[in-house]
């Protein structure tokens, strides 16, 4: 009964899983409440036309303007009057740069134009507007 030299002891080594699972239930909940913050995004009500989808190019940048006419550029707002030199130390930057610009519908034209002066006048040239796909069966 008392001291057995052929016996070997061996640690006991097993995983506690209940603190990994802890960890995970916490992660999954905070992405759970953070993944639909993320996705929130300025509302445009972009014009409809009958135009080609766009291949994504990775130097593009996506300029807006809202209803108030409020100008975003990838979602951050710019100062008024201070556009041209943003966009030129951008273009200075790259010079392959496409800048896209989302106009509310509601805007006028005039105002739209304007941006686009901005833009060209910053020297990018390659400019262009987004549309959203027009109903086929409608007509102007």
């Amino acid at each position: 009964m008392g001291f057995q030299p052929n016996k070997t002891h061996t640690a006991l080594s097993e995983i506690n899983v209940t603190p990994l699972v802890d960890v995970m239930l916490v992660l999954l909940i905070v992405f759970m409440i953070s993944a639909p913050l993320m996705q929130q995004g300025i509302q445009v009500d972009l014009p409809k036309a009958n135009a080609p989808s766009m291949n994504e190019i990775p130097d593009q940048m996506v300029l807006v303007v809202d209803k108030s006419k409020r100008v975003l550029l990838n979602g951050n707002a710019i100062v008024e009057g201070t556009l041209r030199t943003r966009l030129a130390a951008i273009a200075k930057a790259k010079p392959e740069i496409q800048i896209f610009i989302q106009g509310d519908q509601g805007i006028a034209y005039g105002f739209i134009a304007q941006v686009m002066a901005e833009v060209k006048q910053a020297g990018i040239t390659r400019v262009g507007l987004v549309t959203e796909p027009a109903d086929p069966n409608a007509r102007l």
